[in-house]
């Protein structure tokens, strides 16, 4: 029975070997073949993902990240020296995006007004953090 081997650098042999030993190759190959098979199925091979793309993060971004993350644990943690009308004066400006003068006619109150009650609210915070 000839068999066709192929080398760790690439290279493919064709090997004559007895009837016997050919079967007990054929039936290993076809376990392994099994296994791989049935660990495929549970699981995702890494071989097959895209390394740069949306799973993986580049190295230098995951330190920027885990820095953020950590910034915004601090703020979440801050957050709940504020009273819910400064939270929600936070939430419009900050996370919702509107401008000052927005809140400020949305309130019926001058855009001085807003902008006091922010920098109050800096103090607060920036007096949390530290």
């Amino acid at each position: 029975m000839k068999i066709l081997y192929q080398f760790a650098n690439g290279e493919i042999s064709e090997i004559e070997v007895s009837d016997e030993l050919g079967e007990l190759l054929l039936g290993l190959d076809r376990q392994e073949y099994n296994n791989d098979h049935r660990e495929t199925r549970r699981h995702v091979s890494l071989d097959g993902m895209d390394y740069e793309g949306a799973l993986f993060a580049a190295d230098g971004d995951t330190a920027d990240q885990a820095a953020l993350n950590m910034e915004l644990d601090s703020l979440r943690r801050a957050m709940v020296v504020l009273s819910p009308r400064q939270r929600d004066l936070v939430r419009k400006v900050y996370f919702e995006g509107r401008s000052i003068a927005a809140v400020a006619r949305e309130e019926k109150v001058d855009e001085s007004s807003v902008r006091e009650r922010l920098r109050h609210i800096y103090k607060k915070l920036k007096k949390f953090l530290e």
